[in-house]
């Protein structure tokens, strides 16, 4: 069960978010919110990992900062929206992972080839906390801002309303 734990509002350089912490009672994961979502539908939605290298190093091996950029712009200019903040680094196999990855990445691989020859999962994420949270802010549908179209799909199946797919602008 995903529990509210605590928000504040979030002054960012794309506008002020409404910051809400949750807790699984393992994980903690973040919405940053604009608007009010009780009973909206097709709202625009980003589901997010972290990501060290990009978020916190700024690191240009990766898109993690400029998709993050991109989806606080296209929900502050629409004025209604959330970004859900995962803590699964590496693809939910964690920073090793990411680390062990790299000379295979480097010798061409794709990440999630390179997840596998470096033994770890091609995707180890997972969006169970998801439902809850949208659930906890009245979310009915989302239009989920991604350049992963399995992302859809896996929240269908958590029983997540997908009314819809944007493209993430970078």
């Amino acid at each position: 069960m995903t529990t509210r734990l605590a928000d504040r509002k979030l002054k960012t350089k794309f506008g002020e978010f409404l910051e809400v912490l949750y807790s699984d009672g393992e994980r903690e994961s973040i919405a940053l919110v604009v608007g009010d979502l009780q009973g909206c539908a097709e709202v625009l939605c980003r589901i997010h990992s972290s990501c060290i290298s990009g978020h916190v190093f700024n690191s240009i091996e990766c898109e993690c900062s400029e998709e993050m950029a991109a989806a606080q712009d296209a929900i502050q200019k629409a004025g209604l929206g959330l970004i859900i903040f995962l803590d699964q680094e590496g693809k939910g196999n964690g920073h090793l992972a990411l680390m062990k990855s790299i000379p295979y990445k480097l010798s061409g691989s794709s990440q999630d080839d390179a997840y596998v020859k470096a033994g770890y999962a091609s995707d180890a994420r997972t969006y169970d906390e998801v439902p809850g949270i949208l659930q906890g802010l009245g979310v009915k549908s989302i239009t989920l801002l991604t350049d992963n179209w399995e992302k859809a799909k896996g929240l269908t199946a958590l029983g997540v309303t997908v009314s819809g797919t944007r493209t993430i602008s970078k």
